[in-house]
């Protein structure tokens, strides 16, 4: 069964896109968070919140302003970066007060024919507990990028990444009975549904994909559950991080890289 958008992605916008740019800015009248972020970058960088219409209005403005510039030829012609809009999921599940999300990876080892596989990845957690109103980009972005910016990283960088067997634990310790939970929910039901994003969103772009003989590509998919253990996918990332700053990651990446060789 395919999903609808709306039951796995936050609500989206392209700024590059008139119609999109336009139905955004009519839509964020009110009080709410959105992440805005380049659609070609990663680590985090170029990323920031619009949190009230005052900041919503200073970027409009500076888009038209730039789009002005372009009709006028007043400066020499480049697009602006593309970038989107995403709506903040602020009740997000938090481990022991912190925000977390999930990298895991689809390998499509072969595109003549198809062959794609899925591996779990492991769970990014921040090192400051979790506040919506923060204006703190390390409370908010679970990267590791991101996260060596925060005073406290040289003292908690083994703690900011875990296992999927010690995520799979404390929600069973922690989660499970209060909120009817089945047992090892993090690799059955959680699973399943990151595995069926995947394949739809593989489905949505593979008519786009060159086919030749030797092409392979592993993506790193990031994944946020909310404080109702529903999924959401973030983002897919073409270029996923293969740095081993912390001892999970020493374990995980090197095994990811030669399994998918």
């Amino acid at each position: 069964r395919l999903l609808k958008m709306e039951e796995f992605f936050p609500e989206s916008f392209r700024l590059d896109l008139k119609d999109e740019r336009n139905a955004f800015f009519e839509l964020c009248k009110e009080e709410q968070i959105w992440i805005c972020k380049p659609s070609c970058s990663n680590q985090g960088r170029g990323i920031f919140l619009l949190k009230n219409p005052a900041a919503v209005n200073t970027l409009q403005a500076k888009l038209q302003s730039t789009e002005e510039n372009l009709l006028n030829k007043r400066v020499p012609y480049k697009a602006p970066q593309a970038r989107i809009v995403q709506r903040y999921i602020h009740q997000p599940l938090l481990l022991e007060g912190k925000k977390f999300d999930v990298r895991s990876y689809l390998l499509i080892a072969c595109t003549a024919p198809y062959v794609l596989f899925f591996a779990q990845g492991y769970v990014r957690l921040t090192c400051g507990n979790y506040d919506a109103a923060s204006d703190d980009l390390t409370v908010h972005l679970t990267n590791q990028y991101m996260q060596k910016k925060n005073s406290l990283y040289s003292q908690l960088k083994d703690e900011t990444v875990w296992r999927m067997e010690n995520f799979n634990s404390y929600v069973n310790e922690k989660f499970r009975k209060t909120n009817g939970l089945p047992k090892d929910w993090v690799f059955t039901v959680f699973t399943k549904r990151m595995q069926q994003i995947m394949l739809q969103c593989f489905l949505a772009a593979k008519h786009k994909l060159d086919r030749k003989l030797g092409y392979f590509d592993l993506i790193g998919c990031d994944f946020l559950i909310d404080e109702n253990f529903k999924v959401w996918l973030l983002e897919m990332n073409a270029n996923p991080a293969l740095h081993t700053n912390c001892k999970v990651l020493r374990d995980i990446i090197p095994t990811v890289v030669y399994e998918s060789l």
